[in-house]
């Protein structure tokens, strides 16, 4: 089922304070050379979840910060519900997710320029979930 504006709208608002607030957690927490983005915040028809998928580099500290994050999931919770207040009336719960698209793509442009070729080794590329 397709998105309404109403919920792409709520998506592009908590998509764009999120990112505020992880970088200001990061600079806090004194984790330099760590770039997070927040590539999508997927919202439920019932405006109950939020799904954010996040971009984060390099990726070999992704699940160390998706871990961290999820520890303290209702401070930024709260923190965003601050920054929404005249916007939303009811702050929905908060999903993180690692979005990575970005190394999907960098394997399968190896492969293009025969780094490693998948017709030999079908293994190379794994199989991806539909989100």
């Amino acid at each position: 089922m397709e998105e309404t504006n109403r919920q792409k709208k709520i998506g592009g608002v908590l998509q764009r304070d999120l990112a505020e607030i992880l970088q200001n957690h990061l600079r806090d927490a004194g984790k330099t050379g760590i770039l997070i983005s927040v590539s999508k915040v997927k919202v439920t028809t019932d405006l109950s979840i939020a799904k954010a998928y996040l971009s984060i580099f390099p990726s070999s500290h992704a699940q160390d910060i998706l871990k961290e994050l999820n520890l303290i999931k209702n401070k930024i919770k709260h923190e965003l519900a601050q920054r929404t207040k005249n916007q939303l009336r009811r702050m929905p719960d908060l999903d993180f997710f690692v979005d990575d698209s970005l190394d999907h793509i960098e394997k399968i442009e190896k492969s293009i320029k025969g780094e490693d070729n998948p017709i030999n080794n079908p293994d190379l590329l794994d199989r991806r979930k539909k989100s």
